[in-house]
């Protein structure tokens, strides 16, 4: 008996698949034949492109499922773990610029946050411990582990050197926030925290650029447009996440990651200019907003 042989994909059909990429995986594997079969058989005769109402519902339709898909387990470890996610990876990315002159510490600051992000915090906790020592003895002037030639100075992404505009106890603060958050989730370990994206690695290069410039070239600490840009799209993330999800594991990551660079803002209080107050500003307001949007959307509920 001869086989059938399968219909060939139509030009449409494809659009929709590449559309239904939107979905996490899993409901694609559930749900995604149907959903394409009951698309075909609503199109008009003859269409070879999605109508755009159909295309802008697949993909909010997906970015739902994703946040809904992601707000799954224990919210306040996963916050946590994400928030420390957040920490170590500024952490690296203060020391990325200076790879070529402390390449060893970059590597274990890079280890650290690759521990972190697939979840093997036995890993990361000592990562994170020495890479962290060396880094605020660098910050104050000190000589720890081998000697390094201070100040250290960039090789690529920055003009600055090491630390130049920061002070060993904001440093010391943001690697113990890591080192805490990594104590808590092993003392409460129920199960393997979640894996993190790899985008990741992504932001930590935005985070070191100094380019582009939004502040004068003699500002004591500058902040890069490109920093400005990844930390408001990470915070606004949230707040979509915390909405649509109502949930608040991304709000108390965004608290956790505010804190920290509020005390780095803190130590240079008497250098900060309007545009440093404005982006702190922002990220507090969204910080806000993504602890305040799960309360709203269940009132409204209610109501």
């Amino acid at each position: 008996m001869t086989a059938i042989a399968p219909q060939p994909m139509t030009s449409l059909e494809r659009r929709y698949r590449r559309l239904l990429l939107a979905y996490p995986r899993q409901y694609r594997a559930a749900h995604g034949d149907e959903l394409i079969d009951v698309l075909l058989e609503s199109a008009d005769s003859g269409r070879s492109v999605p109508v755009l109402r159909e295309a802008w519902g697949l993909l909010v339709g997906g970015v739902r499922s994703r946040i809904v898909h992601l707000a799954t387990g224990n919210a306040w470890e996963d916050g946590l773990h994400l928030g420390i996610t957040a920490v170590a990876a500024a952490n690296l990315a203060a020391l990325l610029p200076y790879a070529g002159a402390v390449p060893l510490w970059t590597l274990l600051s890079a280890l650290a946050l690759l521990a972190v992000l697939r979840g093997r915090l036995p890993v990361a906790f000592p990562l994170t411990l020495v890479a962290g020592v060396k880094a605020v003895a660098v910050a104050g002037g000190w000589q720890v582990f081998e000697p390094t030639l201070l100040p250290v100075y960039p090789s690529v992404l920055t003009g600055r050197a090491l630390f130049e505009d920061s002070s060993p106890f904001a440093v010391a603060f943001g690697y113990a926030v890591v080192l805490i958050g990594l104590l808590v989730l092993m003392s409460r370990r129920r199960q393997a925290p979640r894996i993190r994206s790899w985008w990741w690695p992504a932001a930590v290069v935005a985070v070191a650029w100094a380019g582009p410039q939004w502040m004068e070239a003699d500002t004591w600490y500058p902040l890069s447009l490109s920093r400005l840009a990844t930390e408001a799209a990470a915070f606004g993330l949230a707040v979509a996440g915390c909405y649509l999800a109502r949930d608040h594991r991304w709000a108390l990551a965004s608290g956790i990651y505010l804190l920290v660079r509020s005390v780095e803002l803190t130590v240079n209080s008497d250098f900060l200019t309007r545009q440093h107050l404005a982006y702190w500003g922002l990220l507090a307001v969204l910080a806000l907003g993504a602890a305040s949007v799960p309360f709203r959307r269940r009132r409204h509920c209610l109501d």
